[in-house]
C-alpha cells in the first residue's frame, strides 16, 4: 500500500484541533532547519523547559546554520530548555536518525513531510506545524498555539 500525503482537507489552524498530547517535538530538518525558524523557536523557549517526557529535537539544515545558531546563542537556549541539538542531517522525517516514532506516539514537527510510516511506525501520528507551534508544544506537552504562551 502506498502512503499518500495528507490532503488540504486535513489542514486546520492549531486553535481548532483540540488537545493532542505529544511525545516528540521536532524542530528543523534538512529542508526546514532555517536560522529564522531557530530564532523564532529560541524566543519562545528562552528561560522555559521542555515538558517532562517530551523528546525535543533540533536539527539544523546545514553546518553553516548550525554554526550561525551557535554563534547567536540559539543552541545554548535549546540545550538549557532540555532539547537535544543534533548534527545537520535529514533526520527523523525520513526515518534514519534519532527520534523514530513508536506505535501510538505523536510528534509535532516543522519538517516538510508526514507520510505514514516515514518517521517510524505507521501507527504513529505526525502533525506538521510552524516552528513557533513546535516550540510552544514542547513546553506544554500538547499541540499548542504559541500565541497563548507568555514569551
Amino acid at each position: 500500500m502506498i502512503a499518500l500525503p495528507p490532503s488540504v482537507d486535513n489542514v486546520k489552524p492549531v486553535s481548532e484541533i483540540g488537545t493532542i498530547e505529544i511525545d516528540q517535538a521536532l524542530l528543523g530538518s534538512c529542508t526546514n532547519g532555517r536560522i529564522e525558524d531557530f530564532r523564532i523557536a529560541a524566543e519562545i523557549l528562552q528561560n522555559k523547559k521542555v515538558k517532562k517526557n517530551v523528546r525535543a529535537l533540533v536539527i539544523p539544515a546545514s553546518q553553516e546554520i548550525y554554526l550561525r545558531a551557535m554563534k547567536e546563542g540559539l543552541l545554548d537556549i535549546f540545550v538549557k530548555a532540555g532539547a537535544l541539538v543534533c548534527n545537520p542531517n535529514c533526520g527523523p522525517c525520513y526515518g534514519g536518525h534519532l527520534g523514530l516514532m513508536a506505535a501510538g506516539e505523536a510528534c509535532v514537527s516543522s519538517s516538510n513531510r508526514n507520510f505514514i510510516g516515514r518517521m517510524g511506525s505507521p501507527k504513529a501520528d505526525i502533525y506538521l506545524a510552524s516552528p513557533a507551534t513546535v516550540a510552544a508544544s514542547a513546553i506544554t506537552g500538547t499541540i499548542t498555539d504559541p500565541r497563548i504562551l507568555e514569551v
